[in-house]
């Protein structure tokens, strides 16, 4: 039996990225066991993707367990993470083949150390992340082009959510609007005047809009929205019911981060506003969704921290505004 070993530890829109390349390597060995090495926080979307035959949970502070758990009997490690710490597990493993990006498509280029072999180089900047793991799997000879998604979401998480909007305001028939103000790095975030003035330029007809948050200082930053705004802030939602949110939505307005991910991957349409990172490479793949990029010189810069914002300023709230009447019409 084929066995092989995918390592994608994080972060959620990340490995969200991955799915379409798992989907690929699932058809080609349909009868192979397949493993996924990934952080805590990242098992509940794997939960809902059927085929994985094991998750195994890594714990980066724990390196020892972890080297325990990583090892089977696998021949073959994929590794999609391309840093040291990921390319070190596909070395502990034990698996006979270690394959990963070339070491100009690395960000950590000393990962390629640990590797047997190595993927063809791409330029980084002009291919989505989503065909440089396709590109990976050239590798054992799979050829792939489509981005599928094989992500299934229980019934009932989504009438748990269904449950929740309702006891904050959501009547039968009202459209979701999900406005997403988290993500992970403070640079993605727009900031809450404008979503406040967003709110107020877009009253859309028939629709439920509510505030999406991933931490408590979002979540803070969404309560001082929703008081100038009336807007409802959404409660906690696990992860499992934050995708089964974003799949009953019709539109999604958000930064660059697992939010906007996931409503790709689901079909949903969406809004996107990007700052320090490059949509060509991290952003919307669908014909029809809108992408808000104002390029600087510094762009894209993919920094965590900046004094500014340049980039996330010159978004104006007019172009947002135009972008989601104009979706909101045409799917609705």
């Amino acid at each position: 039996m084929d066995r092989f070993l995918i390592i994608r530890l994080s972060s959620l829109g990340d490995i969200i990225h991955t799915l379409p390349a798992f989907a690929a390597l699932r058809r080609r060995y349909p009868e192979a066991k397949i493993r996924w090495a990934v952080e805590k926080k990242g098992k509940e979307i794997l939960d809902l993707v059927p085929g994985i035959d094991e998750v195994v949970v890594v714990d980066k502070k724990k390196w020892r367990h972890s080297a325990r758990t990583i090892k089977g009997r696998d021949q073959i490690a994929l590794d999609f993470q391309g840093l040291v710490k990921s390319a070190l597990l596909a070395y502990l493993s034990r698996s006979r083949r270690r394959i990963g990006f070339s070491r100009k498509n690395l960000k950590e280029p000393m990962a390629s150390f640990f590797y047997t072999e190595r993927s063809s180089p791409i330029p980084e900047e002009e291919n989505h992340v989503i065909r440089k793991n396709l590109k990976l799997l050239e590798t054992l000879g799979i050829q792939e082009s489509r981005f599928e998604f094989p992500l299934c979401i229980p019934d009932e998480a989504v009438q748990s959510v269904r449950s929740k909007l309702s006891a904050i305001g959501r009547q039968d028939g009202q459209r979701i609007l999900v406005l997403n103000m988290g993500a992970a790095w403070e640079t993605k975030r727009w900031f809450p005047e404008k979503w406040i003035e967003l709110i107020k330029e877009v009253p859309l007809s028939d629709s439920f809009p509510i505030l999406l948050w991933g931490n408590e200082d979002e979540n803070r930053l969404a309560k001082i929205v929703a008081e100038k705004t009336g807007v409802r802030v959404a409660p906690f939602l696990a992860i499992k019911e934050a995708i089964a949110l974003l799949r009953i939505s019709s539109l999604v307005v958000s930064g660059d981060t697992f939010a906007l991910q996931a409503a790709c991957a689901l079909d949903v349409p969406v809004v996107a506003l990007f700052g320090p990172t490059n949509p060509s490479r991290n952003g919307p793949f669908r014909e029809g969704d809108k992408v808000i990029y104002v390029k600087r010189d510094c762009s894209p810069c993919y920094k965590h921290e900046c004094s500014d914002l340049q980039c996330l300023q010159a978004i104006s709230v007019e172009e947002v505004a135009t972008a989601v009447r104009d979706l909101w019409k045409k799917h609705g």
